[in-house]
């Protein structure tokens, strides 16, 4: 690759990047507002979980077929087509509040149409990044992506709620609108790389001219066929899982010894602990070995899961939020920039696809046992009283939050259990000591 040819990728992955990122404020404070005028007009928490399960699901649900469709398309115009989509989906919520017949359901239909269409943008921007950028580098541009993410996470909700008074929800509907109609351009004034393989790839040499059906499993294929990447992808399923749970329970633990505007504090210190986490991955890129750097980091993470639970000390929860929050960007960094190195370009939309599915797939299950667990089970056991009032609630303490914080704990054990045992499988630790494509 010369000077001159790597600058204009830069320069590609630059204006596609800035796209996107304005593209993520305007969804950032749509979502934030769509949840807080589905709560205050039904004041139903159920209603309110609804929309975020229309939201996680589909993607979840399309990932194979969307990753085999990625990998067939044109990924500029899978983008372009996507952002448009998405637009309109947007500006038929606003047109549906204007004329006052805006629905919990219009919003719920809307939002996993937006979903689909983001999962969609994900798969061709990442798949086009492993073009634009060197391998070297691919860790930098992963942090830097991400960034711009913990960036909107640490401002939007303030922003939101400053904007939410001003201009209401029709007029955040409309800037969002606009930054799709942003990102459309940014795509517009570009040019992809086109895919160029100097080899036969896995792919060619046995899928040849398949089916659809067939590519779509090719995905599966492709994984199953590597055990240490197999085995990788597993143990992010895991930690997903455990994350997950101490992720929707952190706000209720807060919530029984301090006030929400002291929750929504350490919240915003934890985005910004993501954000230096970001900003690190930026400059460093990572570990050489990105194995070494994804468990390195999981195990700092879930020893932050365990002070987390230690004592409903302010302090305490608030470094271990930031350190744990810091650690997201790198373990997801790290783990980006291995699959983009290891797995042949042509692939990598089916790839990637059938690896969200499989991290993904866990959440849902998270979701669903996390509150079960903390008010029928971990809870009552610490309860003033209750059955290791005398033994645990001597040294984490008893009362209300007392049992999220004892099932934080276990998690943050489980959590660096797994990573240790992953970490002894040769598989997975050798695995980006391989110099092959996979």
């Amino acid at each position: 690759m010369t000077k001159y040819t790597a600058i204009l990728k830069l320069r590609v992955f630059i204006i596609i990047s800035l796209g996107q990122f304005i593209s993520l404020i305007g969804s950032g404070l749509t979502s934030f507002t769509l949840e807080l005028w589905i709560y205050q007009k039904t004041g139903s928490i159920t209603q309110f979980a609804l929309v975020a399960l229309f939201t996680t699901l589909p993607p979840i649900l399309v990932l194979p077929i969307a990753g085999t469709l990625v990998d067939r398309w044109d990924k500029r115009w899978t983008m372009i087509l996507s952002n448009c989509v998405a637009g309109l989906a947007t500006l038929s919520i606003a047109v549906s509040f204007f004329m006052a017949s805006l629905q919990v359901w219009q919003i719920s239909a809307a939002t996993s149409v937006i979903s689909v269409c983001c999962l969609f943008q994900y798969l061709a921007f990442t798949a086009t990044t492993t073009l634009l950028i060197p391998e070297k580098y691919l860790g930098r541009a992963s942090g830097t992506l991400q960034a711009g993410q913990a960036s909107i996470g640490l401002f939007m909700p303030a922003l939101a709620g400053i904007l939410v008074l001003k201009i209401y929800l029709q007029g955040i509907l409309l800037i969002d609108f606009a930054t799709y109609l942003f990102s459309l351009v940014m795509l517009l004034i570009v040019k992809f790389p086109k895919l160029k393989t100097a080899t036969k790839t896995m792919t060619t040499d046995k899928l040849g001219k398949s089916s659809f059906k067939n590519e779509v499993i090719y995905g599966w294929t492709y994984i199953n066929s590597h055990s240490g990447f197999l085995s990788l992808l597993l143990y992010f399923a895991v930690i997903n899982f455990l994350v997950g749970i101490v992720g929707l329970l952190l706000i209720p633990m807060l919530l029984t010894f301090v006030s929400s505007a002291i929750t929504g504090a350490v919240l915003s210190i934890g985005s910004f602990g993501a954000l230096i986490g970001s900003l690190v991955m930026s400059v460093w890129g990572g570990p050489k070995s990105r194995v070494s750097g994804i468990l390195g980091f999981g195990l700092l993470l879930g020893i932050c899961i365990v002070f987390a639970g230690l004592r409903p000390s302010i302090p305490l929860i608030t470094v271990a939020a930031f350190g744990g929050y810091f650690c997201f960007p790198l373990i997801g960094g790290c783990s980006q920039a291995l699959l983009q190195s290891k797995v042949a370009v042509d692939v990598q939309g089916r790839v990637f696809a059938i690896q969200g599915m499989i991290g993904s797939s866990s959440l849902p299950l998270a979701y669903l046992v996390a509150g079960p667990l903390a008010d029928n089970i971990f809870e009552p056991l610490l309860v003033r009283g209750g059955p290791l009032a005398a033994s645990v609630g001597r040294m984490i303490g008893v009362g209300a939050g007392r049992g999220i914080g004892f099932l934080f704990i276990v998690s943050g054990i489980l959590f660096i259990l797994v990573t240790i045992y992953s970490y002894l499988y040769s598989d997975i630790r050798l695995l980006d000591q391989k110099t092959e494509v996979l």
